[in-house]
């Protein structure tokens, strides 16, 4: 076993690892991949402060994030097809997510159920990432699933209107069912530890659907209900019927204009997420990070602000607190875990990410992460 040090370490052993169709599904953007890229590269123009000669005992990175206490300001990302990245992967990342003490947010696109990972961590509360489809009825009932599940926070994707272009999604085939082609067929024979996984769960569809939409009872089914429920006529209307529908706390994600911030604080969420869902979508569009600081100075005081993309270190957290976030998630970098060492991965990227955050903070002369400001970082550099 390699020595891990950083999340890098994990998405080469996740390569290895994962069936090609899946581990590309995750580690993609739309068209150029242009804003998949530059999610992380902007991070690195942003300059760090220096300081010295501070008492640097007492250290905490614990916060909060809508009102729940967490051990970093740092989420897991909804992410679809988590179960095929490692046999149950849903279940084990909120398993490692809950000993760690930070929010997971399961996707309706997921593998295991709401059930499924409600059960396996014992009714611990997590959060639900709701899209909206046409079909209004089935909308309804996810939201009472979730709610039977103690779901703590429901998070309404609004970008996924219409699905970008990921060219590698193409050419892989992947689909639902996945396009089981003699180069895909060949590629999985490679992966023994992936297929023993998956040969001994039960949970290989997207079981959040199947079985709780009429006419929906196998993957074939579910391909061509999916095809046509993504509902491009979606509009602040929806956000209000789902809010009271939900009753409960609210995040929006997918928020990269202040307009559109504007617009979600008057839709009553409770924190909206600077996020362009990973460079997936609009190719071309500012990175996340560059696009929060004039969303937090938009609308900041009035809701709280949180930031995904790009996300593969503390420094990268502690970068976006400094420019106002109040959380950030992360998609790819525990995805990498998972598909490297499956529940211990994620938890091991926990780790990475926690210990950078910590120390650069330190380094930077603050003790506190709720102290963290502009001031940790050099003039001019953001």
């Amino acid at each position: 076993m390699p020595v891990i040090t950083n999340i890098e370490d994990l998405r080469v052993l996740a390569k290895k690892r994962v069936p090609r169709m899946f581990y590309d599904y995750a580690d993609c953007g739309s068209w150029t991949e242009g804003t998949y890229r530059a999610n992380e590269a902007d991070f690195d123009k942003i300059l760090f402060r220096q300081r010295v000669a501070i008492n640097l005992e007492n250290r905490s990175t614990r916060t909060t994030m809508i009102d729940q206490e967490v051990a970093m300001p740092v989420a897991i990302a909804p992410v679809g097809l988590t179960g095929m990245q490692h046999a149950d992967g849903e279940i084990l990342t909120a398993l490692a997510a809950k000993k760690f003490g930070i929010p997971f947010t399961l996707s309706t696109m997921s593998i295991c159920s709401i059930e499924d990972v409600a059960q396996a961590t014992g009714n611990h509360p997590f959060w639900f990432q709701l899209y909206v489809m046409k079909d209004r009825d089935f909308i309804e009932r996810l939201i009472d699933r979730a709610k039977a599940a103690h779901c703590s926070a429901l998070m309404l994707t609004l970008d996924l209107q219409i699905l970008g272009q990921r060219h590698k999604d193409l050419k892989n085939g992947l689909s639902a069912p996945p396009k089981l082609t003699l180069p895909n067929i060949l590629n999985m024979m490679t992966k023994p530890r992936w297929g023993l996984g998956m040969l001994g769960t039960s949970r290989r569809e997207f079981r959040n659907i199947v079985g709780h939409v009429k006419g929906v009872e196998n993957m074939g089914s579910l391909s061509e209900w999916t095809s046509r429920q993504f509902d491009p006529a979606l509009s602040w209307n929806d956000v209000e019927w789902i809010k009271k529908r939900w009753g409960g706390k609210l995040i929006l994600k997918g928020i990269q204009d202040p307009e559109d911030a504007r617009l979600a604080v008057e839709s009553g969420a409770d924190a909206l997420i600077v996020s362009n869902h990973g460079g997936r979508q609009l190719d071309g569009a500012a990175s996340s990070i560059s696009a929060l600081p004039e969303i937090v100075d938009t609308v900041g005081s009035r809701i709280e602000v949180h930031m995904d993309g790009g996300i593969r270190s503390g420094q990268h957290v502690l970068k976006a607190m400094a420019l106002g976030a109040k959380g950030t998630y992360i998609g790819r970098a525990f995805v990498y875990g998972l598909g490297a060492m499956g529940e211990q991965g994620v938890t091991k990227a926990l780790e990475i990410i926690q210990k950078e955050l910590d120390l650069s903070m330190a380094f930077c002369g603050r003790t506190d992460i709720r102290s963290v400001d502009k001031g940790i970082l050099l003039p001019g550099s953001y």
